[in-house]
């Protein structure tokens, strides 16, 4: 019995499991960019989908300045910089586009959430971390791009 279970659960496919964290992870990161912009909403999960120019939302702008208060950076860069990272990196990862600098991207931005931003909050950002850690280490499986330009 033990050893069939073993090797059932050996047996899961990497890719599955990639594309998963890849969701996964990509969903949390792009809602969060969703809240920081204004004019664009693309809520695949929920539905909901609003077509227009994006620019960021003042509240992002406040949050930086009255919550986060990151370090070395102005409110408005690091509003601006959160907005097109939560964009764009989770993109790249739910595609399979350069997964491993996107998750690397990803993993700096939860390391800043979790010491400078909230820190009291490791059970969330060490899930997040430990999937981003295991798409940079094994790579995003054959369900992405990547795997499409490395068989050319």
């Amino acid at each position: 019995m033990r050893d069939g279970a073993l090797r059932w659960m050996s047996a899961l496919p990497h890719s599955a499991v990639a594309l998963l964290g890849r969701f996964s992870v990509a969903a949390v990161f792009w809602s969060s960019g969703q809240t920081k912009v204004e004019g664009l909403a693309i809520d695949i999960v929920g539905g909901h989908f609003e077509w227009g120019v994006p620019r960021l939302a003042p509240s992002a702008v406040a949050l930086f300045r009255d919550e986060y208060r990151l370090p070395l950076l102005p409110p408005e860069s690091a509003a601006l910089l959160a907005a097109v990272g939560e964009h764009v990196l989770p993109l790249l990862l739910l595609i399979g586009l350069g997964t491993r600098v996107a998750a690397l991207g990803l993993l700096v931005m939860t390391a800043v959430i979790q010491f400078l931003v909230y820190p009291g909050a490791y059970a969330t950002h060490g899930v997040w971390a430990a999937v981003l850690l295991w798409l940079i280490s094994r790579g995003p499986g054959v369900i992405a791009i990547d795997h499409l330009i490395a068989r050319r």
